[in-house]
């Protein structure tokens, strides 16, 4: 298993939002830092294939990630993912389910364990509308992995969980590391430092590190703050 990126750009008018970048990737948690406009999100959907790179390719085991077999590989959880508030949270599961063309039975089964997973047993069939932020957003990572993808693309998937969902989110995210490739971009730098196999800081559409927590020789928030504390206020792209 493994994903490749080779010489990957995006640009938008004048804006470089992806340079140039080159990467394999294989099973394993990797962890995506950056500051707002360093280019992780454009990154993230030029790998789901929702956008259309500038230059370069994106493949996964030879597969070219625009390609429909590549949906099925594939698990997404975006900063803003859409939901239907009078869905209830079971039925959104399934919903998705159909989508990416799990068996009826099968889905039931899934849906019902992963919203164990999550702790959303309890509202399981209570409308989404009637959620907290937590709760749609432990829905959302739910959904990501309904049909166990080969490759796991979360981006800032801890938004809005308090500290014992934290804890929950990372114990699930480094089980599906040993069989995956999970890529994960977050402002907390803590969930990295737990579960990340290797770390890839991002900066003005480029890698500036790429190594593990080892290689980073210091720790991990003040590696990440002398890189990035002074691009904080972002820009238009991310």
């Amino acid at each position: 298993m493994e994903l490749v990126i080779d010489r990957l750009s995006k640009q938008y008018n004048n804006k470089i939002a992806v340079d140039r970048l080159s990467l394999k990737l294989k099973s394993g948690v990797v962890g995506l830092l950056g500051a707002n406009g360093a280019g992780k999100t454009t990154l993230m959907r030029m790998i789901c294939g929702i956008l259309k790179p500038t230059g370069g390719t994106i493949t996964f085991n030879g597969m070219d990630v625009s390609e429909e077999m590549f949906r099925d590989a594939l698990g997404y959880l975006p900063q803003d993912f859409g939901y239907y508030p009078n869905f209830t949270g079971k039925e959104f599961l399934l919903y998705m389910a159909a989508l990416k063309g799990i068996e009826r039975n099968a889905a039931r089964k899934k849906c019902d364990v992963l919203l164990k997973t999550v702790g959303l047993d309890h509202a399981a069939n209570k409308k989404i509308k009637t959620y907290s932020g937590g709760m749609k957003q432990r829905l959302g990572i739910a959904q990501a992995v309904l049909n166990d993808p080969k490759i796991l693309i979360l981006d800032e998937p801890t938004a809005g969980l308090d500290p014992k969902e934290r804890v929950r989110f990372r114990n699930l995210i480094a089980e599906l590391g040993k069989d995956a490739i999970v890529i994960l971009s977050t402002h907390i730098v803590s969930d990295v430092e737990h579960i990340a196999d290797r770390i890839l800081l991002m900066k003005d559409g480029q890698f500036v590190f790429d190594g593990t927590l080892d290689d980073v020789g210091m720790d991990l928030e003040e590696f990440y703050m002398q890189h990035f504390e002074e691009d904080e206020e972002g820009e238009q792209y991310e």
